[in-house]
């Protein structure tokens, strides 16, 4: 491991100034980070540990209905909080349905939007990576490569993000709150994060120093609270992540859909919002023939980016199958494997 310098800043402020050193990197739960660093993967010559700055670590709803989560709030704090599920279930299913249950206690917000790819290339040192090590090549490209991407890819990287949580934030709007050295700034999650062009070793579009404070879910977002699901499929039913996921939610005003929301992840380097899909759903009658339009129109830009060309109709199943989740209405109660398919026995209750 590179010998590196510990900062624990009292401040945002701090913080700030410290991290836009180059070679620095933010420590939160480490539940990302200390892994990379214990593989020789992340050589930081700089720590500087935000884990006990200030109110970062709240749940606030605020006078317009949107609801401001800071970016130390820990994954299982916000599932379970009681307001927050039952105005964004499928959120909630979301960061259930992600890592395990002591892994959910630690990690943070904040560390989750910025968490790496899984892609085992990027792990092994000894791998050729873009991402790892810009212009070295990427070796997933004639690996091992079934659970890669079939959307925004490039020859320079074919890995995918990670996240469950981001898919249905995207989804919904959600907004980032950053601190940089040029004060405070707020962009659409669905902009932070970078499809693999002439940078892929750049996951997002933040500056050196720049820090998430805070993300928001507007109060639009409450309006799908009745017909929201999350919906993913993975390698095993617990401590995995996506193949494909899919958050699906449905406005509805008697048989008409007045409008959707949908995005998916496994399937690109960034949370995928499929927006020609919701513009194809709205005014539509919800019932499988508009699903499974929408989930074609959803997939239509979809391309194997190896031995993956299963994932893409895999994608359009899952799409439609949330949707019609979606439909039925959200259940009173989060099902006993949360977001997975297999799922049809209802579990812990959204409000205890």
């Amino acid at each position: 491991m590179t010998p590196f310098d510990y900062i624990r800043p009292a401040t945002i402020a701090e913080a700030v100034a410290a991290a836009a050193t180059p070679g620095a990197a933010y420590l939160a739960a480490g539940t990302n980070l200390l892994d990379l660093m214990k593989g020789g993967i992340s050589r930081p010559t700089r720590v500087v540990d935000i884990s006990r700055l200030p109110g970062l670590d709240r749940i606030e709803a605020l006078p317009d209905g949107s609801v401001r989560i800071g970016a130390l709030v820990r994954n299982a704090d916000l599932a379970h909080d009681a307001a927050f599920a039952r105005a964004f279930p499928s959120v909630a299913e979301a960061l259930l349905s992600g890592a395990s249950a002591q892994l959910r206690n630690a990690a943070t917000v904040g560390g989750n939007l910025l968490q790496r790819t899984r892609c085992s290339y990027f792990h092994d040192a000894a791998s050729a990576c873009n991402k790892r090590s810009p212009g070295a090549g990427c070796d997933a490209r004639g690996g091992e490569n079934r659970l890669h991407a079939v959307l925004g890819w490039s020859d320079a990287c074919i890995a995918t993000h990670p996240s469950d949580f981001c898919v249905p934030l995207v989804a919904f709007d959600a907004v980032v709150e950053i601190e940089g050295s040029g004060g405070r700034r707020e962009i659409a999650l669905e902009a932070l994060h970078r499809l693999p062009d002439a940078a892929p070793e750049r996951d997002a579009v933040l500056d050196p120093g720049d820090l998430i404070v805070a993300v928001r879910l507007p109060a639009a977002a409450r309006n799908f609270a009745a017909h929201a699901r999350y919906l993913k499929l993975r390698e095993r039913t617990s401590y995995a992540f996506a193949v494909v996921s899919a958050a699906a939610a449905l406005d509805l005003d008697g048989g008409t859909i007045k409008s959707a929301r949908l995005a998916l992840g496994g399937v690109a380097a960034k949370p995928w919002r499929a927006r020609a899909a919701e513009s194809l759903l709205a005014g539509a009658s919800p019932g499988l023939p508009a699903f499974r339009r929408a989930a074609e129109t959803a997939l239509a830009g979809a391309t194997p980016s190896g031995d993956n060309g299963f994932k893409i109709e895999l994608a359009q199943r899952m799409v439609a199958r949330a949707l019609s989740l979606a439909a039925a209405g959200t259940p009173a109660r989060v099902p006993a494997l949360p977001a997975s398919p297999f799922s049809s026995t209802a579990g812990a209750l959204h409000v205890a």
